[in-house]
């Protein structure tokens, strides 16, 4: 297995996503991160740029001892002279020159005939090896470099003393079968290749940055150069976790990988994400919140029964605890019933299918269904009390200069649908009159509470209610996402255990011993 080194340049690309603004503490605590994620190299920002991104630079570099700590320059002396400035007391220091190449480029930008570009960057080179042991040199552009001009500019780098060349598709205009060729070709025809490292530096324009990467790698390439979580310039760059778990799952393959610690992955791109404040999408490879997450019915027995079946890298590999079988409404019964043991609760078949049935009545109308919505759910019938009255419908009409009227319709035992309408001093109250209405029954609300049991807009809410009668209470729960629905379900359950207390005249209240 050759080794791929990781150039990590997301505090200098990644910071120049639009938006994002790293002070120096924000990135010395990435810096420190990516040292502990494994990272070869780190490009800490442009010195030249600005007296804040110079002393950034500094502060990373006297922080990170285990990594080789770059700063960019153009091929200009004061850009090499800040660069110094910033990086002499470096454990390893380097200096990444570039200077576009592309005859687009020299056109339009630089205004320079090849011969001109050429000793430019000779002549930077040159500067920069009396400062520097470690030197990368950059053609801007070089993916729309004619090849034959890349060779020699490669060429001319390598005799002026850069340690690194590196090819970067400045505009992800590459696909992986040319860009591979480039390397290919370098490899085979530039004199003195065998002395210095080859990169690559991928954006990902057309979406390619993490292949292009990878068909460089095929064909020579010694170093890849990215971010984390993929930021950086218009569409971002390569990014680095994917390349590694590509080399690291498929290794046959590639036959090389990188030193990363790949444990480490997913607490850089939680970092990352945080200090910059770009999310990460939930459909992101390897680091997105659904990356290791199964909702379909056929994924999750699948799943259940071998996690390679939908799963070829293993969430602990980088970082995470484990995978997420996601409870909604494409669930099936396989995965809900292994749900339900991870939390506690092994149910007989009949009361499984009445669970089951019940969790796909609320993923219907929930998107995210969370262990607390199933233990609510699960709770709520908790005490197996026989239901004389089941709460069938229910309707509210409220308005801020009316009389709230709530009507129900109730499952009575014996008796069929009854329905009932009634007033009240607000919905709960009249929807409370309803259910007496309708079932007969003589009660006192002696407690009445609500809590939201799960997090977001659509939280499920839980009621708890406390019903008298002749001396005797009971306690009744409802769950819902409509508190409403959640608290005709707890007076009805509070209903329910005071007909079965009735029967049983002789059980003590629990509620009088307190």
């Amino acid at each position: 297995m050759r080794k791929i080194y990781i150039f990590d340049t997301t505090l200098r690309d990644g910071e120049q996503s639009p938006g994002v603004n790293l002070n120096t503490r924000e990135k010395v605590e990435i810096a420190l991160q990516l040292e502990k994620l494994g990272v070869d190299r780190i490009e800490a920002g442009f010195p030249a740029a600005s007296p804040g991104d110079l002393a950034a630079v500094q502060a990373v570099a006297a922080a990170v001892k285990n990594a080789t700590v770059i700063g960019l320059a153009r091929a200009v002396e004061r850009d090499i002279d800040a660069a110094w400035e910033a990086l002499q007391h470096a454990a390893d220091p380097c200096i990444h020159i570039f200077l576009a190449t592309s005859p687009i480029h020299r056109k339009h930008k630089l205004k320079m005939e090849k011969e001109q570009v050429l000793a430019a960057a000779d002549k930077a080179i040159r500067y920069a090896k009396q400062k520097f042991a470690k030197i990368e040199f950059s053609p801007e552009d070089a993916g729309r470099t004619e090849l034959d001009f890349l060779c020699e500019v490669t060429e001319m780098a390598i005799r002026a003393g850069a340690t690194v060349v590196n090819i970067p598709d400045t505009v992800g205009y590459m696909t992986p079968a040319e860009f591979g060729n480039i390397f290919k070709t370098l490899k085979e025809q530039v004199p003195g290749i065998e002395t210095i490292q080859l990169s690559a530096h991928c954006h990902d324009d057309l979406g390619m940055a993490t292949a292009n990467a990878l068909a460089a790698i095929q064909n020579g390439a010694d170093q890849i150069e990215g971010t984390i979580n993929g930021i950086g310039e218009r569409a971002g760059n390569t990014a680095i976790e994917e390349v590694a778990l590509a080399l690291e799952t498929r290794a046959a393959l590639y036959g090389a990988k990188t030193g990363l610690k790949l444990t480490e992955i997913a607490r850089t791109s939680r970092l990352v994400s945080k200090l910059t404040g770009m999310v990460v999408p939930g459909n992101k490879a390897i680091v997105g919140a659904n990356a290791f997450a199964h909702e379909s019915g056929i994924h999750q027995d699948g799943m259940l029964k071998e996690k390679t079946t939908y799963e070829i890298i293993s969430p602990e590999t980088i970082g995470i605890k484990e995978s997420k079988l996601v409870m909604g409404k494409h669930s099936g019964r396989h995965a809900f019933r292994e749900k339900l043991l991870d939390l506690g609760y092994e149910l007989a078949d009949e009361a499984l299918n009445a669970a089951f049935a019940k969790f796909k009545d609320l993923a219907d109308r929930k998107k995210n269904v969370t262990d607390e919505d199933l233990l609510a759910m699960l709770e709520e019938k908790l005490v197996d009390t026989p239901e004389v009255f089941v709460l069938d419908t229910l309707e509210v009409h409220y308005g801020n200069r009316s009389t709230p009227k709530g009507t129900v319709s109730i499952q009575v035992e014996g008796r069929g649908v009854q329905s009932g309408t009634a007033e009240g001093n607000g919905s709960v109250d009249a929807l409370f009159n309803a259910i007496d209405l309708v079932t007969g029954e003589p009660v006192e609300l002696d407690d009445y509470s609500i809590k939201s049991v799960t997090d977001g807009k659509d939280a499920l809410g839980e009621v708890h209610v406390v019903l008298l009668q002749d001396g005797v209470s009971a306690q009744g729960r409802g769950v819902s996402t409509d508190i409403l629905e959640a608290s005709a379900r707890a007076y009805v359950d509070a209903l329910n255990r005071l007909i079965e207390k009735r029967k049983a005249p002789g059980r003590r209240d629990k509620m009088s011993l307190i």
